[in-house]
């Protein structure tokens, strides 16, 4: 590629990407000189401050037309904007749960703030990615930065196991996920998503359209454990017990999202108008029925293993589990609404969750215990702070009012317009299940007596957190009208199929 050719490229579209890439590599440098002895929450300001800018400029291009780069591997459409939005409001949050959390737990503390950034950097180019090369390096950048910082309080056993497991794990959902990508490649002989997708039209592909359903199903299962759906789960409790809160906040929210994002583009774009075994029968609807079983197990499995924990950070990850069978249940119906219904629950989960993980880490660390009797008495000691978990929890088990309940219930409408029925009633069923774990943390706080009656001390960060979380999941729960309009306004889905 010549200079020329270079300097011709609209390089703005990636100016959120540039910003964080270069914040990173300043965060990196710095330090590297600073003295030990210095605090380095310095850096998580500086850090916050480029995911500000980043996100402000990720605001100027709300309605941009569709644009690609660098040989369309890499392009700026309503898709990618509407993702990298959720990616880096959570970031932001979770460095400002970053600020509070124990120096003694995470002795290199810069280390996590630009980790942070460079696994953000990575969700960001999975979103923006139309080709599989683009794609997987988007995908390897993310998985790399968090297997690190699973591991970040390196004299905690349970931190060390977690990282192991996480790059075990990781390494093999990353093999399979290059092995479907090569069938797809033979098949085609294209890396980029739209030539992948013309080219699955051409008979000698269609002649071998198990080779094709193969590889999806490879690709499927790669990415399924990125998200931590049944059966590829076994990761989640562990690493999200053993690495640091604001990082299991980040495994749980942003990571989930981004292997979402992926999942989105490179299913819908490659497989979308693909043909089945059966010629005159789309691929994805012969591949519902694996996608509608995976979702009901990972709802099933998810909410009936949360029951047995009594570790809150591992109750947590069989929580995010069963979110994640909730967010699969679009893709297994695949309703005309399917991009709003995933994209406002991502954002309901985003809020009530990061919310929840804020209390966690306060209760976590004051109390010394990540066991649930650490929430006993938290309504005697901090009632607001226990009334926001109140919210949180309320939100996440799908009880009305909250955004929670509406990003289901949207859900739900979808999946049985299609005639999901079964599916729609395994919602219904693991909802009520996630009742009891949910209220146990509840039972703790509000009916339980107080170790001490010494408040809790709540830091800036946290607080910030937490009340935004608070307005954010009732607000949308009263009147979700706000970000389905926010949606139909500033983002067209349509854009993910048009190639420009």
């Amino acid at each position: 590629m010549d200079l020329e050719t270079l300097l011709s490229y609209p390089w703005g579209i990636m100016a959120p990407e540039f910003t964080i890439l270069i914040v990173a590599t300043l965060l990196s440098i710095m330090d590297l000189f600073m003295k030990d002895k210095v605090n380095r929450n310095v850096l998580g300001w500086f850090a916050i401050g480029g995911v500000v800018l980043a996100l402000i400029f990720l605001i100027g291009q709300f309605g941009a037309p569709v644009q690609m780069i660098l040989y369309d591997t890499y392009r700026l459409d309503s898709f990618s904007v509407a993702f990298k939005l959720i990616l880096l409001i959570g970031t932001l949050f979770v460095l400002l749960l970053g600020l509070d959390y124990g120096k003694k737990e995470i002795k290199y503390r810069g280390e996590f703030f630009y980790l942070l950034l460079t696994a953000l950097l990575g969700g960001m180019i999975m979103a923006s990615s139309a080709d599989m090369i683009t794609l997987f390096v988007g995908l390897e950048l993310l998985s790399l930065s968090s297997y690190v910082m699973a591991g970040l309080r390196k004299n905690n056993l349970q931190s060390n196991e977690a990282a192991f497991k996480y790059v075990v794990n990781g390494g093999v959902a990353t093999a399979i996920t290059l092995f479907g990508m090569s069938y797809v490649y033979g098949l085609t002989g294209y890396t980029n998503l739209f030539d992948i997708s013309d080219a699955l039209q051409n008979p000698v592909v269609l002649e071998n359209g198990f080779l094709l359903a193969f590889a999806f199903f490879l690709v499927f299962v790669g990415l399924a454990f990125k998200v931590a759906a049944v059966p590829f789960h076994m990761w989640s409790p562990d690493v999200y017990q053993g690495a640091p809160t604001p990082v299991t906040a980040f495994l749980s929210v942003v990571s989930k999202t981004a292997g979402f994002a992926l999942i989105l583009r490179f299913l819908l774009v490659v497989f979308g108008g693909a043909h089945g075994i059966q010629p005159l029968q789309p691929l994805l609807l012969d591949t519902q029925i694996y996608i509608a079983v995976v979702a009901g197990l990972t709802m099933i499995v998810g909410n009936v293993m949360a029951l047995r924990q009594t570790n809150v950070k591992r109750l947590f990850a069989y929580s995010s589990v069963a979110q994640a069978g909730y967010l699969l249940v679009p893709f297994a119906t695949l309703s005309i609404v399917m991009f709003e219904n995933v994209w406002f629950y991502l954002v309901a989960y985003l809020f009530m969750n990061l919310g929840a993980f804020a209390v966690l880490q306060l209760v976590t660390t004051q109390s010394g215990t990540e066991d649930l009797r650490g929430f006993a008495g938290l309504g005697q000691r901090s009632p607001l702070m226990a009334v926001g978990m109140g919210v949180f929890l309320v939100s996440l088990a799908g009880i009305p009012v909250t955004a929670g309940f509406m990003g289901k219930f949207y859900i739900f409408i979808g999946a049985l317009s299609t005639g999901h029925f079964i599916l729609a009633s395994v919602m219904i069923a693991t909802s009520v299940v996630s009742y009891f774990y949910y209220f146990g943390i509840m039972t703790q706080m509000f009916f339980r007596k107080a170790p001490t009656t010494e408040a809790m001390r709540v830091p800036i960060g946290a607080s910030i957190v937490i009340v935004i979380a608070v307005i954010a999941t009732i607000g949308l729960g009263i009147v979700p009208q706000l970000a389905i309009d926010f949606f139909n306004t500033n983002f067209d889905f349509s854009q993910i199929f048009m190639r420009v």
